[in-house]
This record gives structure tokens, C-alpha cells and sequence, in this order.
């Protein structure tokens, strides 16, 4: 077993011999992690999918490559499929011999169904579609039938049109709604075109009801996101009469649905009202009377992820709570749930449940290692895999949460990082990583990747810290609600007071802190480096919103904008939105600032990032901004992430470390690295 990985699992933070080296900006892109877990029905194996990065000057552009693998309980792990492969949404056949899995192989055009016997053989082909990749599906509790959710396919008209110049995009008009068909299996044996089940509108999700009569059917009103968010509802549908029997009446953003096993309940996700930003209530809703209740009322954490036992009424179900996670048990008929993990041990996600409901799996990840495989059978808890084994031989700085009071009496909390080499009574630069949501929150695991310094941070002299400012997740509802209406507001001063607190402590000096963020989280980069410019000596903006007025009309979460995070819209005080935009306060700016941002971004504009440059470039300030071509809202393939790393420490070791007055270069050789790379592999 991996005792060693175990005791770091369950939360030490301690480093290894000073033998051992630090974390470097040159390790980060070399991170594997554990992406879905799914345990067989007989307990005996975990099969899991592992992130596996591109080879930096190597392989083509994109994203990481997913590989799939077999650990059984004592943690012997044997690879499937590896390579340069996609393989997702991974399940077991009922007999625990077969794991079906979706991925385009060979000469796949589009994504199809595929199955493996876990004994030995090849991967072959289930079941594909004609035109169109397969989104998602699930098995029937017999095997033999599949209900497939899949995009219509493209009409052959559609493609000779377009490659004669009629590409005209009537915007958000015209979209096709995914659908949802059930096939046999036994019949899968060529490229089909089925018929769509009599389901109105766009369906997201799929679930079966044991006996296989029903299933359980997410749908929305369109494809678009704000549809996704705003306006989604679970239906049940019976499929010998092809209707659906009942729909479940709830308010605001839904998560997900699973029926209990006798069919009588269903455990839903979703919010407690339309202003709820997350989906972090436990709701049990009755498939008699349609009746829908909190199961967990008051709770003050977030539930986000469940699973129902087969035997009995018994839900699993993680949550979330303050910089913590816990793993607990619940019965039908209770709201008092008994935790089978407790907080502390590690950041748990992704829960299956053996048929015997002995044996629970899951993904994990603590401070010194990033998701891996985990069971849990009774009191006994195992982590089974260690997908990065050189992390072994590195040392980690001490990681901490650590709570105060706002300067109006609101508790707040984050995750500190200390300098790798910390000596009591010595101040250190900051730099401060904020998330993005709002609705989101750090957790005290594996906080370092390419955006985000962590563990690479404390190793260059830095204390690292992440900020869970009011309207963070972690503590119920009325906490994540109390930064509505006030974009910019009390948030963000929570910012300046954990600055505080920790020069206050002695650890930070204060004239070295740094700020960086995305998303939400670069809105509050681009705040500190205009509104706030007086208490951060540089600050990093990744995909971040400078103007709120233009933001809500070039968003494609203007409804979800409204309802829970502004509470308003522009029209209703357009001085206001103004003066909660970071370009208003570009003219008092003294914070050199660096913008970075995907050119394809659907959520914040890459325009929001271009008029801040513009504000703060005309004014004469320290400025640069750096566009991401086929990036979206954050970097998801490896060159670009990679990148981004560079970039954002270069510009904090410039001022903060460096004490530099001037921008950095501009530049970075990456010929040069590719030549070291070629040359490395001749």
C-alpha cells in the first residue's frame, strides 16, 4: 500500500528532508491528477481517468490528454488506454467485467461509445451515431438499453452553404436543442439515426430509475448558458407511454438528480431560492406527490456531489464546508447526517458507491498532492493511486486556514501558504490569489496550478494567500448572498483587511503585496490596481470585468448577472454600475498592471480587458495586456498555460521581489526552449 502517500493524504503539511527540492514554475506543466473516479459494482476495482499534460515544445497544441486506468483495492493500478487520447464519462456494466467509456479512437470522426472487458482485450466500438458525436449517456440497470443525449445532426446542405460564403449567425436565434433517444443495445451495431423521445426543449441530463420504466430528465428552454442557469427543471418520463408523468417544481440554479433505488425519492442539488448563487442545497423531492423538501435545512456549508446507497434509503453525499470538506451518510425521513469522513483529512469529489454499499470511492486531494483515487470502506480509509510520484521527493511550504473578523465584525477565512523557507519574525512579499464566482471558494488542498502561485509561489520567497471574501461558498446561503448589490463593495474591502491581518502578524510586508485573479477574481485584480491601487504594488488581471456597464451587454450571463449577483440592472443607476468599474478609477492608478485574457472568451469579453488597457495606457500608466488566441474564459491547453505561469511570476518577481521601477521584457524565448527541447530528444 502506499503508507507514505497515505500519511500525506490525511493532511500533513510538514516538508520533506531539505534534501528534497522546492516546487518550480517548470514542474507545473509536468501535474497529473485523477479526473473521474467510478467504482465497480462488485467493489473489488476503481476505474479512473487521469489528466496526463502535453509535452511542452513537443506535442501539437491542445488540451490534456485523458487516459484511463484500473486500480484495484490494494492499489495495484494497470493502465487501459494511454496515450494521446480523450477518454470521459466512464461506467461499469452491471456484472463488473466491462467498462464503457466515450472517446473519438482510430479514424472517429465524432465521439462514440466504447467498451473494454476489464480481464484483457482490446477497446471496441458500442454504438455510434450518424453525423454527430454522442454528449453523454447512461446505462440501464439491465444493460441492455442506453439513453443517449446528442446534438441533431448537421443537415449535408449546411456544410456545402457554408463553404460557398453563406455564414450568416442570427445571434442566439436559430440554436439546436440536444435530444435525448434510447437505444438497444443489442441492435448497436452500425452508425444509427434514432428517433428523439417526446421531450420538449434543450435536455442536459439523464438518469434511470432502477427498474428501468423511467428516467429522470433534465431539460431548459435553449442551449444558452443562461437558459443552463437560470431557467433548468427534472422531469420524470416514462418511457412505455413516451410522456413525461411529473415535473419537479424548484427555484433557481438546479444541479444534479438521482432516484433512490426503490424509486420512491429523489435526491436533488439546487438553490433555495431564485438569488441562491450556488447549488449547494440537498433537496429530497417525493415521486407520489411531486413534492419537493429541503432535506438539510439551514445547513451552513454546500453539499456537491451524492450518491444513493442500493439497499436502503440511505443518501452518501460530500460537502463543503469553510476551507473543508466531509463525507457523511443521510436516511430518508432525517435531516441528521453521520459523517463517515471528516474535515481535515482531505478535499473530497466525485462519489460512487458499490452494489453492497460497503465500499465508497472517490477523487481527493490534500496540500501536497492533487487529486488522486480514494475508498473509504467502514472506519477505513485508503488513498490507491500516486499519479505524480516526483512530488515525493518535494518540499512544501506550510499551507494553514486562517479566520478573522472584517472591519464590520463578518467572519472571513482563506488558505495561507507560507514562504517555503518561513523564519519567524521575517516579512515576505504577498501575493494574494483571489477566486473567481463569486460563487466559489478555496480549499485548504492542492491550491497550485498554472494561474493560481501556490506551493510555486512559497518556493520563490513568497507567502501565498487565498482569500474567501463574504459571498464566498463554504457557509451557507445567506453568506454567499452578502456581497449582492454591492459589486466591488464590502467584498472587496475584505481584501484590504486580510492584508492587514496578515502584516499584522508580522509575515507580509506591506509595501510588497501583489493581488492576481480570474474571472471574478480578475475583476477584484483589476479593483486593487485602480480603486485600491494605494495597497497593492502590482497586480496580474486574467480574464477579469473592468466595466459593469458594457459587461452586461456583452456577457452570455446577463439573467444570471441580475438575479444573483447585481440584483439590478444598468439601467437602473448607470452611475452606479460606473463608478463599480475598475476604468472609472484608472486615472488614479499607480499599480502596474497585467492583463491577460482568452480572444475567445463567451462569459467576460475580451473587450473588457482591452478597455481597461486602453484607460490606463492613454493615462501613461505601467500596462500590458496579453491575448490567448483559442483560449476561452481561462487557459485550458498546456502551451498557453505555461505561458501564463511565466508571465504572471516574471511579473511579480519585478516588483515585488526585484524592487524594479520599469516593466519587464516583453518578451519570452520560447524558440530558445524549443531548440533545448529538440535537442534534448535527439
Amino acid at each position: 500500500m502506499l503508507k507514505t502517500s497515505l500519511a500525506l493524504a490525511i493532511g500533513l503539511t510538514s516538508s520533506l528532508a531539505f534534501a528534497a527540492t522546492p516546487l518550480t514554475v517548470e514542474d507545473i506543466p509536468k501535474i497529473q491528477s485523477v479526473i473521474q473516479t467510478s467504482i465497480s459494482p462488485d467493489g473489488d476495482n476503481v476505474a479512473f481517468t487521469r489528466s496526463v499534460p502535453r509535452e511542452l515544445y513537443v506535442d501539437k497544441n491542445g488540451t490534456n490528454y485523458s487516459e484511463l486506468y484500473v486500480v484495484d483495492d490494494q492499489g495495484v493500478e494497470r493502465p487501459f488506454i494511454t496515450g494521446s487520447v480523450s477518454i470521459k464519462s466512464i461506467q461499469w456494466s452491471n456484472d463488473s467485467k466491462t467498462i464503457y467509456f466515450l472517446a473519438k479512437l482510430n479514424e472517429d470522426k465524432f465521439t462514440s461509445l466504447y467498451q473494454i472487458p476489464v480481464d484483457g482485450g482490446q477497446a471496441s466500438k458500442v454504438l455510434s451515431l450518424k453525423g454527430t458525436s454522442i454528449s453523454s449517456y447512461e446505462l440501464s440497470p439491465n444493460n441492455k438499453q442506453l439513453a443517449i443525449l446528442a446534438m441533431p445532426a448537421a443537415d449535408k446542405s449546411e456544410k456545402e452553404l457554408k463553404k460557398l460564403g453563406f455564414m450568416a449567425e442570427v445571434y442566439e436565434l436559430g440554436l439546436k436543442d440536444k435530444q435525448l433517444f434510447i437505444i438497444d443495445l443489442a441492435k448497436a451495431d452500425k452508425p444509427l439515426t434514432p428517433n428523439a423521445l417526446n421531450i420538449a426543449n434543450y435536455v442536459s441530463e439523464v438518469n434511470w430509475a432502477a427498474g428501468g420504466e423511467k428516467l429522470l430528465v433534465k431539460t431548459q428552454p435553449t442551449a444558452l448558458i443562461d437558459d443552463k442557469y437560470t431557467k433548468s427543471q427534472w422531469h420524470l418520463f416514462d418511457i412505455a407511454s413516451n410522456k413525461v408523468t411529473m415535473s419537479f417544481a424548484t427555484e433557481g440554479k438546479l444541479g444534479d438528480a438521482e432516484l433512490s433505488h426503490d424509486g420512491k425519492y429523489i435526491a436533488i442539488l439546487g438553490a433555495e431560492d431564485k438569488h441562491d448563487p450556488s447549488t449547494g442545497r440537498l433537496f429530497l423531492a417525493d415521486t407520489k406527490t411531486g413534492d419537493v423538501t429541503d432535506w438539510l435545512p439551514n445547513f451552513m456549508g454546500h453539499v456537491v456531489d451524492f450518491e444513493w446507497s442500493h439497499k436502503r434509503n440511505t443518501l452518501n453525499f460530500i460537502a463543503n464546508v469553510g476551507t473543508q470538506s466531509f463525507v457523511a451518510t443521510i436516511k430518508t425521513g432525517s435531516n441528521k447526517y453521520k459523517k463517515v469522513i471528516k474535515e481535515g483529512k482531505f478535499i473530497a469529489a466525485n462519489l460512487s458507491v458499490s452494489d453492497s454499499d460497503k465500499t465508497l470511492a472517490l477523487r481527493g486531494n490534500t496540500a501536497t498532492h492533487p487529486n488522486e483515487v480514494f475508498i473509504i470502506r467502514g472506519k477505513k480509509t485508503e488513498r490507491l493511486t500516486n499519479s505524480n510520484t516526483w512530488l515525493d521527493d518535494k518540499r512544501f511550504a506550510k499551507q494553514e486556514t486562517i479566520s478573522l473578523k472584517a472591519r464590520d465584525g463578518v467572519e472571513i477565512d482563506g488558505v495561507l501558504v507560507y514562504p517555503l523557507d518561513y523564519q519567524d519574525g521575517t516579512r515576505y512579499p504577498l501575493i494574494m490569489s483571489v477566486h473567481g464566482g463569486p460563487e466559489s471558494h478555496d480549499k485548504d488542498g492542492w491550491v497550485t496550478n498554472y494561474s493560481r502561485p501556490g506551493q510555486m509561489g512559497a518556493a520563490r520567497g513568497y507567502a501565498v494567500f487565498y482569500p474567501n471574501y463574504r459571498g464566498s461558498t463554504g457557509k451557507g446561503v445567506d453568506y454567499s448572498k452578502l456581497g449582492q448589490n454591492d459589486y466591488a463593495g464590502k467584498e472587496f474591502d475584505d481584501l484590504v483587511d486580510f492584508k492587514q491581518h496578515l502584516v499584522e502578524m508580522g509575515l507580509v510586508d506591506t509595501k510588497r503585496v501583489g493581488i492576481t485573479g480570474g474571472s471574478y477574481g480578475g475583476y477584484a485584480s483589476a479593483w486593487g490596481a485602480t480603486k485600491l491601487t494605494e495597497h497593492f504594488a502590482a497586480s496580474v488581471m486574467f480574464v477579469g470585468v473592468t466595466n459593469q456597464l458594457s459587461k452586461f451587454g456583452t456577457t452570455d450571463i446577463s439573467n444570471e448577472m441580475n438575479l444573483v449577483h447585481a440584483r439590478s440592472y444598468p439601467w437602473d443607476k448607470w452611475q452606479w454600475y460606473l463608478e463599480r468599474s475598475p476604468i472609472y478609477w484608472a486615472g488614479q492608478s499607480k499599480t502596474p498592471l497585467l492583463i491577460m485574457h482568452g480572444k475567445e472568451d463567451p462569459r467576460v469579453h475580451p473587450a473588457q480587458s482591452m478597455e481597461l488597457y486602453r484607460y490606463m495606457k492613454v493615462q501613461g500608466k505601467d500596462v500590458r495586456l496579453v491575448y490567448y488566441p483559442g483560449e476561452g474564459h481561462g487557459n485550458r491547453k498546456v502551451a498557453a498555460q505555461y505561458d501564463y505561469s511565466l508571465r504572471l511570476m516574471r511579473w511579480m518577481d519585478n516588483y515585488l521581489i526585484d524592487g524594479k521601477k520599469d516593466m519587464p521584457a516583453f518578451e519570452i524565448d520560447h524558440a530558445a526552449k524549443l531548440k533545448a527541447a529538440k535537442d534534448a530528444n535527439k
